[in-house]
Order: C-alpha cells, then structure tokens, then sequence
C-alpha cells in the first residue's frame, strides 16, 4: 500500500506532468494578492493605452510560456480575460506584418524596428508624455514612486 508520502509525489508529478500544478499555484497567487489588495483606493479605469501595453506584455509572456505571470497580471490588471485580437492590436499600433513577424510576438516586432532604426538613423526618437497618465497624475491616481 502506497505512503501519503508517496501519494503527495504522485500527485504533484500528475499536476506537473499535466501543467496543471503551475496554474493553480498562479491562482492562488492572484487570490491573495486580490484579497491583500487595498479596495479602499480604487483603481484607475483601464486605459485604451494600458489595455494595449497590457495585451502585449500578455502576448509576449505567453509565448515565453510564462503563463502563471500572465495570469497574474490579467488578474491585477483587470485586463479582459479572452485577449485581444492580433490584428486588431497592429491596426491600433498602426503596424503592418509580413507573415514571419506573425509568429512572434508584438513587442518583437517593435523592438526589432527601434534598434534597427536606431543605425540607420543616428537620431533618437522623441517622446513625448501620454495625455492619458497626465489627466491620471492630475487626479493623484499615479504617485511619483510609479
């Protein structure tokens, strides 16, 4: 007759073996940091920006297999479960892909065309601030630690 020793181990190479194990731990870590997060200060609503940068750090860490962050981040971020659609984020982005960039990434891609324009340019871009964080630290939802 098997040990509880020997059922635990079972168990958890099942779980793992399955990628199950993972996921749970990642719910469980996005319950607690829910349950320990303040609901006194409430959120900033999310953004048309945040929604975009948030979809394609999910997009990447999802195709780093860094699934269980991904799920964290859905959960704190209060990005949509279902992600966005691909195309739908390079029209936003004003992006257009040949078939091979479709395979990676995003963020990729743009990276990609910022070191690459960076030799053939010499120049650097400018930036300039997002009227969205702008009207957010206005109303003292950003705090200048973020």
């Amino acid at each position: 007759m098997a040990t509880i020793t020997e059922l635990k181990s079972a168990l958890k190479e099942t779980l793992e073996a399955r990628g199950v194990l993972g996921q749970l731990k990642a719910r469980i870590r996005a319950e607690v940091f829910s349950a320990l997060d303040d609901q006194n200060t409430p959120r900033p609503p999310l953004s048309h920006e945040n929604l975009l940068i948030n979809e394609l750090i999910r997009e990447y860490l999802e195709f780093n297999k860094y699934r269980y962050t991904a799920s964290v981040l859905t959960a704190e971020s209060g990005q949509p479960e279902v992600p966005l659609d691909r195309q739908f984020m390079a029209n936003e982005l004003n992006v257009a892909e040949d078939s091979s960039a479709k395979a990676v990434p995003l963020m990729y891609g743009l990276l990609h065309h910022f070191l690459s324009s960076k030799e053939e340019h010499k120049g650097k871009l400018f930036l300039k601030g997002s009227a969205t964080v702008h009207s957010q630290e206005a109303h003292g939802h950003l705090n200048a630690e973020s």
